[in-house]
């Protein structure tokens, strides 16, 4: 499972990222200040660091020039949103920048594109009954390979990563085709359809009325 470590010093948006991204199947860890956040990257291994810049003792810019060396994978998540600090950071080695307020999706979409860009995706991922192999593109039920379609599988990777998250229609259809939504749900509707059928996930795909769709979680 990948390992995210969220230094953030406040307790609502540090909660706020924790239940989102264990949602989204991430083994998480919190601290709240630069001291202890360094203490914990000594101690541990990470897959990736969401980074606050504006912390009690020691800052996001120190703790990045320490760990740079280290080669974790780092998203700085502050409210400092001037570009001479956006620059900065990215000169110390982040790998991307997000400021608060943010779109939970698209923190989600980022902090995905940023482990798949340093290897850091986990090959299986296991929801009940389910596996699925994310680098041979394989799924299988009770052990049995089930057939589906590339955009019938990235479907169901997005799912996966967003479990009780609301997607939009237009959102699920700009991930998954890379075009433009102009409004026509069938598309998508039918491939949602034909997932549910084949995975037996009626239950967990959800329709959210004038929104889109959400992957309800029974584990």
């Amino acid at each position: 499972m990948i390992d995210i470590l969220i230094v953030e010093d406040e307790e609502a948006i540090s909660n706020l990222l924790k239940i989102s991204l264990t949602q989204a199947g991430y083994n998480c860890h919190t601290t709240y200040d630069g001291e202890m956040a360094l203490d914990k990257i000594n101690q541990n291994k990470y897959d990736l660091i969401l980074l606050d810049i504006m912390l009690p003792k020691i800052d996001g810019f120190e703790i990045m020039n320490y760990i740079k060396e280290l080669k974790i994978p780092v998203i700085f998540i502050t409210a400092v949103s001037n570009v001479d600090n956006k620059v900065k950071g990215l000169k110390l080695g982040a790998d991307d920048y997000i400021t608060k307020p943010f779109d939970i999706q698209e923190l989600l979409a980022r902090v995905e594109v940023v482990l798949r860009r340093n290897n850091k995706t986990s090959n299986k991922i296991i929801y009940k009954n389910i596996e699925i192999d994310v680098t041979s593109h394989f799924v299988k039920k009770d052990g049995e390979i089930i057939d589906l379609t590339k955009k019938e599988f990235d479907l169901l990777l997005l799912f996966l990563h967003n479990r009780n998250v609301a997607l939009y229609r237009e959102v699920i259809y700009e991930r998954i085709w890379g075009d433009e939504f102009f409004g026509d749900t069938r598309t998508v509707d039918l491939h949602i359809q034909r997932i549910r059928k084949k995975l037996n996930l009626e239950k967990e795909i959800k329709t959210v009325y004038k929104i889109g769709y959400r992957f309800e979680a029974l584990e």
